[in-house]
Parts: C-alpha cells; sequence; structure tokens
C-alpha cells in the first residue's frame, strides 16, 4: 500500500536524523581550528565539543581532555549539552510512538484513526527532537561566526564551523522530512474515516 510505503519512508528517514542526532552529540568537533593569517602551517588541530577538547596532530596522536568543570562551561555550551540528551530521549520516543502508530503494526488493533493519532503524535515528537537539534547546533554557529568576524578576538582563538555542525543540520532536516512524509498519510487516513473516500 502506498500509505504504509509513505510511513515506512517516514520513519527511515526520523530514525536516521535520530542516529545523527547521537553522533553529533558524541563528536568533538563542533569547533574546529581556523587556519587564517600566519596560522596556516601548523603541526596541531584543535576540536572543540560539548563534552571534550581534542588536540590532533599531524603525526597521528590524537589527545582528547573532558571539561573539568559544568558551571565554567559558556552558556551555549550547558545548553547545548541539555537540548542535545533531551533530543536523543525525544528521539527514541519518538521511535516508540511512531512504530505503535504505522498500519504495518499491531498496536491499536484494527482502529485506523487510533493509529492515526498514534503516527500523527510520533511525527510531532519528532519535529520537537528536530528543533532540539536545531537550537544548540545554530546557537554554536552564530557564537563560532561572530567570534570568526570579532576584529577583538586574536587569531589564536577564533574558531571554524566543525563536522559536528552540518551533521547536526542534516539530522534536523532528515527529522523535518519525515513529518513531511508522514502527515499526508495521515491526513489522507482521517478523510477516508470522515467522508468515506476511497482506500489506497
Amino acid at each position: 500500500m502506498a500509505n504504509t510505503g509513505m510511513q515506512l519512508i517516514s520513519f527511515t528517514c526520523a530514525v536516521t536524523g535520530w542516529i545523527m542526532a547521537i553522533a553529533v552529540t558524541a563528536l568533538p568537533q563542533w569547533k574546529v581550528s581556523a587556519f587564517i593569517g600566519s596560522n596556516i602551517l601548523t603541526s596541531e588541530i584543535k576540536w572543540e565539543g560539548i563534552w571534550m577538547n581534542c588536540i590532533y596532530q599531524t603525526t597521528g596522536h590524537m589527545q582528547c581532555k573532558t571539561y573539568d568543570s559544568l558551571l565554567a562551561l559558556p552558556p551555549d555550551i550547558q545548553a547545548a549539552r541539555a537540548l542535545m540528551c533531551l533530543a536523543i530521549f525525544m528521539g527514541w520516543l519518538s521511535c516508540t510512538v511512531s512504530c505503535c502508530g504505522m498500519k504495518c503494526t499491531t498496536c491499536a488493533g484494527d482502529d485506523r484513526r487510533a493509529k492515526a493519532g498514534i503516527a500523527l503524535s510520533g511525527g510531532v515528537l519528532f519535529i520537537l527532537t528536530g528543533l532540539c537539534v536545531l537550537i544548540p547546533i545554530s546557537w554554536t554557529a552564530n557564537t563560532v561566526i561572530q567570534d570568526f568576524y570579532n576584529p577583538n578576538v586574536p587569531l589564536m582563538h577564533k574558531r571554524e564551523l566543525g563536522q559536528a555542525i552540518y551533521l547536526g543540520w542534516a539530522s534536523r532536516a532528515s527529522l523535518t522530512m519525515s513529518y513531511n512524509c508522514l502527515y499526508p498519510c495521515v491526513c489522507w487516513l482521517f478523510l477516508e474515516d470522515t467522508f468515506g473516500l476511497g482506500h489506497f
């Protein structure tokens, strides 16, 4: 059935976005060294994440150190930690709820409206998960860009956007796409039941 196929595509996009959000949370490449000015030739690259700082040397040696104090961290890092952990939990909850609302599962029996409502709830949770990912990613990107163009920040302290930022935006896009695939299926199901339109 076309409706079931769209639900499976939606669920696959959502799970992919959730897994990417987990990877973004763990990766230390939120901010990376900026190679500008006389800082072009360097023997090490600095990565800054929400849990640790890493230094990668051209010899292949990498050393990471977790942050010593939570309260000493800047507000954007503290908020990023909280929101990314919330996103991971909400992503798990969204997957569970969405599974129960899919047509190919036996949860809620044959009650099509109940299944559609459950699926829609899962979709809304995925949108909220994406929002929890988008806020810290965009906040960190804004901080990096402002510091990069601020003439008062020394060159050695300037950073560029790391791979985790781009992966976070991709995660948000995937989570949003999952809702966009799911919502028409649920609306069509409500129209079928309410107005007696033909089934797929």
